[in-house]
């Protein structure tokens, strides 16, 4: 169980990184669009800083593969989502980002939220003997196939609002909600890519994983995840763009995850009350927080002044 808490939190530190990192490249490049892919990859590609952010993505990718194996999803996503606090800490130091007094309090009400998803685990929760192993494909598929399109579809939504003459800027909100979607399904990828791990020896657990949709899955998110999360980050502050992908990530991944898996809902009607209750808290809030962006932010490829 602890090895699992202590890769989570490695994880939010991996993630929280990363993603300032990346922030921070992509503010001093050229505007990147999703409809040139090739041209975004090699702008990313020739920045070090990216690059370097991009890594300590990986590796909390592949911490995840211990979080799962020891911890259940629920329980995981709630460690995960402690990561928020990190990252508004990074982003108003290193990208002198500032948040609103209104975005502040739903960030705080979306950590409360989630802090009940963890409240409403029991003792044996906690022990890790509830962790589901596998899921049956068709399942899997059917969760997740829906998922990807509808997430696809929300981000060329928003790409098409924003287009328009005299729109107000956008918080990215709908953007934090179509990449939290296919990053919910990377999640549940890992976590079936986990349940295969130590399974008959290496050999086996290659040929297991092969055969299931789960590196298949990864393939897709992990290159549509890439191109639409690097636009959305340079349009939008980090700070509320990446709270509102992780939010969706962890209630998606919490909640289908769990059902997919076999990892059954709280017998005790309180802990049932909690776990409910913050989901549709969490809902509510990401649901209340404003579209338009009222707080002033640099120019898209502007350069960072540094004083001479």
């Amino acid at each position: 169980m602890w090895w699992g808490v202590a890769a989570a939190l490695l994880a939010n530190l991996l993630y929280s990184g990363g993603f300032v990192l990346e922030k921070r490249a992509l503010t001093g490049m050229p505007e990147v669009s999703v409809r040139r892919p090739a041209r975004l990859l090699r702008q990313v590609l020739g920045s070090p800083l990216w690059i370097a952010g991009s890594v300590a993505l990986a590796a909390g990718f592949a911490a995840q593969l211990l979080v799962y194996r020891t911890l259940p999803i629920a329980a995981a996503q709630g460690i995960f989502v402690s990561g928020l606090v990190l990252l508004v800490l990074l982003s108003a130091r290193l990208l002198e980002e500032e948040t609103s007094g209104r975005e502040r309090y739903a960030l705080a009400a979306i950590l409360g939220a989630l802090l009940m998803v963890v409240m409403s685990l029991d003792e044996h929760d906690r022990s890790g003997a509830t962790v589901g192993r596998s899921a049956p494909y068709a399942l899997v598929l059917l969760v997740c196939v829906p998922s990807l399109a509808g997430g696809v579809w929300l981000y060329r939504a928003a790409e098409r609002r924003a287009a328009r003459r005299h729109r107000m800027p956008t918080t990215g909100v709908e953007y934090g909600v179509a990449v939290g979607v296919l990053y919910g399904v990377s999640s549940l990828a890992i976590k079936g890519v986990s349940g295969h791990l130590g399974a008959g020896g290496p050999w086996a657990a290659l040929t297991g994983v092969l055969r299931s949709p789960y590196p298949y899955l990864l393939l897709f998110t992990g290159a549509f995840g890439l191109v639409m999360s690097q636009a959305a980050l340079q349009r939008c502050r980090a700070s509320l763009i990446v709270p509102v992908c992780t939010t969706v990530t962890c209630l998606y991944t919490a909640v289908l995850g769990s059902l997919t898996f076999g990892e059954a809902l709280p017998a005790d009607p309180v802990r049932l009350t909690l776990r409910l209750a913050g989901i549709c808290l969490a809902v509510s809030v990401l649901l209340s927080i404003p579209k338009h962006d009222t707080v002033s932010r640099p120019p898209i490829g502007a350069k960072e002044l540094t004083p001479p």
